[in-house]
């Protein structure tokens, strides 16, 4: 893992890294986790050099004349050609903008289309089975939101005739898809099926403003967020099983047949009734005969039984070390986020514990997790496989009891699907052999998605769970998806903690945020061919900022963060800039007029890039934010 130098890293809500860099209180650089050895780390081929600027418009600079003198240097910060003071004693108020809980929800019809005329006296909101009171409401389409993104042009562009250039054909990156094939579980028909539908839906039905990521359980192939839709497209057609250690753990060619949860059954549940069912298969497929062929079954059982639980084990390891690893590296992408695992489901008898610990990580992030049950609609062959040996007359009720272990290992398989898609308030497909309508359903955007807001009552700070569960008061038959819950912040946050955890989760998100209202625009001055300044500049209007009045003066600070991303998403580098303002009336009267802008520049290479631009007030903690894209030639 790896941030800015001079970064002081700290978690916070599993959005990856917020450090404020010591050495310099004017800027904060904005740290993001990267996915360690297995994933290489995110791209950054695009990273700018570390030399940011900020600097206040004429307007801001009028406002610092009426700044309260300091008597302490050591408490104010250099930032370019302005002095701000620095206020040791402010406070944040105990509300937070981290009290205000969004669960954005997709709902399906009865026949799997998605439901787009909703308005918000149709929703009703439960916390922990008591109702809550939905303070904001939006529907969101595609649409929608490309129109609220703000688009870069060169500093000498007319502003009625932007430049084409910079505008380019950049899409903001507002959706995050990873599709996780299970390729140490899947049986080598059913991933080629799921292959086949993989291609006709990366080929028909991904927009412009998604970035797709490959990865498999194994680890063996994937392709990290990316519009490249041709990698994408060739890493997918490359998919085969990999059955960790060479051994497949189906259990239809070893002797005595058996499958991973009888072997389970057998070693782990002391299931004796299971242990006299494989010795008669073994008795029955070896040949075995005289005294001694019940001994020698037991012990042909028991290496049968030690072999199917090592694969098994290894194989479920796999699958959910992978499935965490996918959680943490979606995490610290901005936007909507979705994982849709692929796979034919699988046993958890040892992994209990870490299903909940993907289930609470993709909770914490807000990531949905869609599964798609790749066996299509299944059944369980009555008599085994063909190649096995039948049994004996005599042992009719063995084969009763191997095909109920066969039947009750298929349908348990299922349940860590149906685990991580309610867990996470995604999507199950499964009982259908059109994968078609199964990629369309978990991994395609929504036509309309709704964003619901509401502020929990008497929350408690201690940073345990709570339940969230969202229904519908239309009649009819609905399938809901939505987060199940979310985690109260921890009890304990000083301001400055506080502060910082609502930047960073707004920063690694891409909701528009109206708290004060604020203008963007982005633009940028090319001094060579290779190199160019980018200035983000921010108009606010004060008008809407509640100042505090004490001794003549209106003071509020306001903490201004541009993060830049690259065209897929990940995150370059970060500034921040501070402003506190201690206004005489008259200062504060011509600002209401005429707005205050911020500028925070960064030194940049030609390329394209994500711009997220967050403020925050420190007196009523209200928060504003807006995305930007810009492509510099």
């Amino acid at each position: 893992m790896g941030g800015a130098p001079g970064c002081r890293m700290s978690r916070a809500a599993g959005r990856g890294f917020l450090g404020l860099n010591s050495a310099a209180p004017a800027s904060l650089f904005l740290c993001a986790i990267l996915i360690p050895l297995t994933f290489g780390g995110a791209a950054q081929s695009q990273q700018p050099s570390t030399n940011q600027q900020s600097s206040a418009s004429p307007s801001q600079a009028a406002s610092q004349t009426d700044q309260k003198p300091n008597s302490s240097p050591a408490a104010k910060t250099q930032n370019s050609s302005e002095t701000t003071e620095v206020d040791t004693q402010s406070t944040v108020p105990f509300q937070s903008h981290v009290n205000l809980v969004p669960v954005r929800v997709i709902v399906h019809d009865g026949s799997g289309k998605v439901v787009t005329d909703l308005t918000k006296e149709d929703f009703r909101l439960f916390q922990d089975r008591r109702a809550q009171t939905i303070s904001n409401f939006s529907v969101e389409t595609p649409a929608s939101v490309a129109q609220q993104v703000v688009r870069g042009v060169a500093s000498n562009a007319s502003p009625d005739q932007p430049d084409a250039a910079a505008a380019g054909n950049l899409a903001l990156p507002s959706r995050f898809v990873a599709l996780l094939f299970d390729d140490v579980h899947l049986k080598l028909e059913d991933l080629m099926q799921a292959r086949l539908a993989a291609l006709r839906f990366l080929d028909s039905s991904v927009q412009p403003a998604e970035r797709i990521a490959i990865f498999t359980t194994s680890g063996q192939a994937q392709v990290d967020f990316t519009d490249d839709h041709a990698k994408i497209r060739e890493m997918v057609k490359q998919l085969i099983p990999h059955f960790i250690g060479g051994y497949d753990p189906s259990g239809t060619s070893q002797c005595p047949p058996m499958n991973y949860y009888e072997a389970d059954l057998i070693q782990n549940k002391n299931d004796h009734q299971a242990l006299e069912a494989a010795t008669d298969d073994a008795i029955a497929c070896s040949g075995y005969s005289g005294a001694t062929a019940a001994n020698q079954a037991r012990m042909l059982v028991t290496s049968t039984v030690m072999e199917l639980l090592n694969a098994g084990d290894t194989n479920t390891e796999y699958a959910v070390r992978r499935l965490i690893e996918v959680v943490r590296r979606i995490s610290v992408l901005p936007g909507q986020r979705t994982i849709v695992l692929v796979s034919p489901g699988f046993l958890t008898p040892s992994h209990e514990y870490d299903i909940s610990e993907v289930i609470d990580r993709a909770t914490k992030a807000n990531v949905f997790i869609n599964t798609l049950d790749a066996r299509g609609l299944y059944t369980v062959d009555t008599i085994g496989d063909i190649t096995r040996p039948a049994p004996v007359p005599s042992n009719s009720a063995a084969m009763a009891l191997d095909l109920s272990y066969r039947v009750t290992a298929e349908e348990r398989q299922s349940d860590v699907l149906m685990d991580l898609s309610n867990g996470t308030g995604g999507f199950y497909f499964h009982n259908s052999n059109d994968l078609d309508a199964g990629f369309r359903t978990t991994a395609t955007v929504p036509e309309v998605s709704y964003l619901l807001g509401f502020i929990p009552e008497a929350l408690k700070f201690n940073g345990q769970f709570h339940s969230i569960k969202v229904t519908i008061a239309k009649k009819g038959s609905y399938t809901i998806q939505a987060r199940k819950g979310f985690f109260a912040p921890k009890h304990g946050l000083t301001p400055e903690e506080t502060a910082k955890q609502d930047l960073e989760e707004a920063v690694f998100s891409q909701e528009e945020q109206h708290g004060v209202p604020i203008e963007l625009h982005l633009q940028y001055f090319k001094s060579d061919a290779v190199n160019a300044k980018l200035s983000v500049l921010t108009r606010v209007d004060v008008s809407h900022v509640r100042f505090e009045k004490s001794q003549g003066r209106n003071l509020d600070d306001l903490s201004f963060v541009a993060a830049l991303f690259d065209r897929n998403g990940n995150f370059i580098t970060g500034n921040q800039k501070n402003v506190e303002l201690r206004l005489k009336d008259t200062t504060l009267q011509r600002l209401t007029q005429t707005g205050m802008t911020v500028n925070i520049g960064f030194d940049v290479k030609p390329g394209g890039y994500i711009v997220r631009l967050v403020m925050r007030d420190s007196k009523a903690a209200n928060l504003s934010a807006r995305n930007g894209v810009i492509e510099i030639p």
